[in-house]
């Protein structure tokens, strides 16, 4: 079994989620205490949150650049980087990391795709729904993204997954919001919605929505896990 990087705390919250569900699949194929070998980098959510607000992604490419060293020096083979915004800067990661990355923009799409689903709305932080570098992955695989048209919409999910879901705090109102925002995405044409934040999921489900919704949690996990089971 390869050894999975994850480079968590963004945040500690999913992070969680991440650890449990490697963990959970890795012992469902094989069975008996076999479960996940894995190192874990937890960095300070705080300055990611920072330096992506003040648009220094220099500094964020510089912190999660530097977790993903120390995962390799620990022994990891490959990276998963356990939040979609900080997929802002796997790109350039990828140019200069000598280990794969697990890409949860791009296998998010082959699901989507496998789904039969051509266009699909995005939620996430303001930063994965508002730059470039989801979309056009996406793209990519010839899926269109829609997002909240209203920008009130678009600061109210930032707002609710920096404050309360971010850490761990549940409320009755925000998942009513959110559904509503959702139900404005189906009404513009989307076949499905992407939970584009891996704290969304902790918020709501399949079970909520009328359209196909995509984990990118669980979607990402699946793909790690293939990765380090394939022989």
């Amino acid at each position: 079994m390869k050894i999975i990087g994850l480079v968590g705390g963004m945040s500690w919250v999913s992070t969680i989620d991440y650890y449990r569900y490697i963990n959970e699949e890795i012992n469902a194929r094989l069975g008996g205490l076999h479960f996940a070998e894995c190192v874990i980098y937890s960095i300070n959510f705080n300055d990611f949150v920072n330096n992506n607000v003040a648009g220094n992604w220099e500094a964020t490419y510089e912190i999660i650049a530097a977790a993903c060293q120390k995962l390799k020096s620990a022994g990891a083979d490959c990276i998963v980087l356990c939040a979609n915004t900080a997929h802002a800067v796997a790109d350039r990661l990828e140019q200069h990391l000598d280990l794969p990355l697990i890409h949860v923009v791009a296998e998010t799409a082959l699901e989507v795709k496998n789904n039969g689903i051509e266009k699909v709305g995005l939620l996430g932080t303001k930063f994965t729904m508002e730059m470039d570098f989801y979309i056009k992955k996406m793209a990519d695989h010839g899926v269109q993204v829609i997002i909240p048209s209203s920008q009130t919409d678009r600061d109210f999910i930032q707002q609710t997954l920096k404050d309360e879901l971010g850490k761990g705090i549940i409320r009755e109102e925000t998942n009513t919001k959110y559904l509503a925002i959702i139900e404005t995405l189906i009404g513009g044409g989307a076949e499905g919605i992407i939970l584009g934040c891996t704290e969304i999921p902790l918020l709501l489900g399949q079970n909520d929505v009328s359209v196909p919704v995509f984990d990118t949690t669980k979607i990402h996990v699946h793909a790690a896990v293939e990765f380090v089971l394939k022989k």
